[in-house]
């Protein structure tokens, strides 16, 4: 890793460095999960409920997750909440046999909200401001590299049926799960603010931890730029759980695509964005940032309305919305984040960024039940749903740049 990326050091290097045993099973059982539940006899409105279930217990870890993180240290809350939320969640899901099941696993997923928090922290607290948006494009990588595998599970549904192909899905994202949590633990350190952290909260007690984060909501609702930015991620996110529920079971039952070719998607959308990774990023400059990002919700609208468009059976609309789509995320998405990142401030991050996420998955958590709902009314609605979100996410983003503008303009004053 640090021969191939020698821009990488320290925590940034042992956490992206066993990303990929993250993101390849993930890739293979994420694009099944949907269908894999229809199978096991759940409708439509019950995997929005499933999927909502999930997002509501993700609030309540994701208010937990500020203190949490500070409390035991990035580096121990991130591995003992990986385990229970992926590791033990990917076991229940090999072994699930109806609805109850499927709940169980949703209310141990759901605490993956504190990992995400403290994975967050451990990326970028060591990481120059300059240099996170390096990071995060190369954490937008290596999500693409793990796409490529998508197929593998495609050849895994051919070859066993889609329950016993899934189910080995599941068993081997346990095993190369939990080889990387173990991994990333012992190749990366505590960081000096996590250390601090710690030791402030331990003196704190949760009592006034939690009035510290009433004081952290005052200085995010004081922040227009912030919220700005928190909107779009809002909305960003609101666009994911939608499409990312619905699109294959869309794809399946109402665009006519083989369950064996639905993995394919995944692996061209892969395809493409590396090819924009390695021809389009390094020609655009750190201050287009806005700009690009701007444009890339434009194609991302474009893309999804497309979609929704698509005349059954129409493979040539289904390929060229995916490389759209695709097109358009690799140059959005690591911008975003790293936007995000560099609008919190480190002595707040842990807790200022599980309020983010208290405040993503409070809008985000009816998406499941929306989804469902809208997929039952007409199966392109959910695509519909994503297209309005980014069309609704460019004037937050314009109003942010100009935000971010005028406070460079009064720092500089």
């Amino acid at each position: 890793m640090a021969q191939v990326f020698p821009r990488l050091k320290g925590n940034s290097r042992g956490c992206l460095a066993f990303e990929p045993l993250f993101l390849i099973p993930y890739s293979m059982f994420a694009t099944y999960a949907a269908i894999y539940m229809h199978e096991l006899g759940l409708t439509e409105t019950q995997i929005g409920w499933v999927t909502t279930l999930t997002l509501v217990v993700q609030v309540f870890s994701s208010f937990m997750s500020g203190y949490l993180t500070d409390r035991m240290g990035r580096k121990a809350a991130l591995l003992t909440f990986d385990l229970i939320s992926w590791s033990v969640g990917t076991l229940l899901w090999a072994v699930s046999q109806n609805i109850w099941f499927f709940i169980a696993a949703a209310l141990i997923n759901g605490l993956q909200r504190v990992p995400h928090t403290a994975f967050y922290c451990l990326l970028v607290e060591d990481t120059e401001p300059k240099e996170r948006t390096y990071v995060f494009t190369l954490l937008q990588v290596i999500g693409v590299i793990g796409g490529l595998f998508a197929p593998l599970g495609g050849l895994l549904v051919y070859r066993y049926g889609m329950v016993t192909g899934v189910r080995i899905m599941y068993v081997l994202a346990f095993i190369l799960m939990t080889a990387q949590f173990l991994g990333r633990h012992y190749t990366t350190r505590e960081t000096e603010m996590g250390m601090r952290k710690k030791r402030e909260a331990a003196e704190l007690g949760l009592n006034a931890s939690l009035r510290d984060y009433a004081a952290t909501m005052k200085a995010v609702l004081a922040d227009r730029h912030l919220l700005l930015m928190f909107g779009v991620y809002i909305l960003f996110n609101f666009q994911m759980t939608v499409k990312g529920t619905y699109l294959s079971l869309y794809l399946a039952d109402d665009l006519g695509v083989s369950e064996g070719l639905i993995s394919i998607v995944p692996a061209v959308s892969s395809v493409v964005m590396l090819l924009v990774l390695w021809l389009v990023m390094p020609r655009i400059s750190e201050r287009l940032a806005n700009r690009t990002m701007l444009w890339g919700f434009v194609l991302s609208a474009v893309a999804n309305g497309m979609l929704a468009l698509t005349p059954t059976g129409a493979m040539g609309w289904i390929a060229a919305s995916t490389v759209l789509s695709a097109g358009a995320t690799m140059i959005t998405a690591p911008y975003l984040e790293a936007a995000v990142a560099n609008s919190i401030d480190d002595e707040r991050r842990a807790k200022m960024f599980a309020i983010l996420s208290v405040l993503v998955l409070l809008a985000v958590s009816p998406s499941g039940i929306i989804g469902g709902w809208a997929y039952s009314l007409d199966p392109r609605l959910p695509m519909w749903l994503a297209t309005s979100a980014f069309v609704l996410s460019i004037p937050l983003l314009v109003a942010g740049g100009r935000s971010a503008e005028v406070e460079q303009r009064v720092i500089k004053g």
